[in-house]
């Protein structure tokens, strides 16, 4: 049974859809001027890609950092967000999973990676509401 989609909700999420996608090129070209003038800046001596994994290992100390000085009581709220973000991983997942492979050269990594994100995004998730089951039960009254 087929339902019929409000066209004013349809716009709405097409609207935001447009501009997740402005949004996520507006930071990649950000990305890219920085890497670009980090390496003009050091006369060619720092090669952008190294620039960006030194930004990829910053926000991973952080983050850890970050994580594990979360108190107990805004567990669950913090498991909450990360299974929605990893909701969005699975999106962008199922893409490149799903892409032809008449589409070009590197299709086949690019099915890979999708797969392979797809799995670990959804390990996550589950993962992510049994843990937040199991904080909850901590709360509630036994008997």
């Amino acid at each position: 049974m087929a339902t019929e989609i409000d066209p004013q909700l349809l716009e709405k999420i097409q609207g935001a859809a447009q501009a997740a996608r402005h949004a996520a090129d507006t930071a990649q070209n950000v990305a890219d001027q920085i890497a670009v003038g980090a390496s003009a800046a050091s006369g060619g001596a720092i090669d952008p890609f190294m620039f960006r994994l030194a930004i990829f290992a910053l926000a991973v100390i952080v983050g850890y950092y970050v994580v594990w000085a979360v108190t107990p009581s805004l567990h669950t709220p913090l498991m909450s967000v990360t299974n929605a973000i990893s909701s969005v991983i699975v999106v962008g997942a199922l893409l490149a999973a799903g892409i032809d492979e008449s589409v070009g050269e590197g299709s086949s990594i690019a099915r890979f990676f999708g797969f392979l994100a797809l799995t670990l995004a959804s390990v996550n998730i589950f993962g992510g509401f049994l843990v937040t089951e199991r904080m909850l039960s901590m709360f509630k009254k036994k008997g």
